[in-house]
């Protein structure tokens, strides 16, 4: 299951909620059976999900002038040893990162107002995504 640590890293690393806003409504906790071998945890998707987004913005945002150097793939780096995926599984999460890089890399030459604005709804999405994930599936 994944760690509560490595969603707070994701989270303070990514973007603080604006000011009023509502913080999430706990939701059910996660079953505390453990997977079967081989069976993917049941917030698969968002973390494919995350990992494209942390590649899109290993690409844009240095694009667009910020001075984060790897930041976003030491993030995803940071995310692969928390998780310790199987092979199988790293390979997906791996490629996910790496199709989000490249989706921009193929567009995106210099920094544009589209391309600022999509680094931006990034960021955001990514806090949310690991805010939602660590609300529902955290381990203390």
């Amino acid at each position: 299951m994944i760690r509560t640590a490595l969603l707070a890293l994701l989270l303070s690393s990514t973007v603080l909620a604006p000011a009023g806003a509502q913080p999430a409504k706990p939701s059910a906790p996660a079953p505390s059976t453990a997977p079967s071998e081989g069976a993917l945890p049941p917030y698969e998707a968002d973390m494919l999900r995350l990992s494209e987004i942390l590649g899109a913005l290993h690409y844009i945002r240095p694009l667009c002038g910020a001075a984060e150097g790897t930041r976003w793939r030491d993030e995803m780096q940071a995310l692969l040893e928390a998780e310790a995926p199987s092979d199988i599984r790293r390979g997906q999460i791996i490629a996910a990162f790496n199709r989000g890089y490249e989706s921009y890399a193929q567009v995106y030459r210099t920094c544009t107002a589209s391309a600022d604005l999509a680094s931006q709804r990034y960021l955001e999405t990514g806090a949310k995504l690991s805010r939602d994930i660590a609300a529902r599936y955290g381990s203390n």
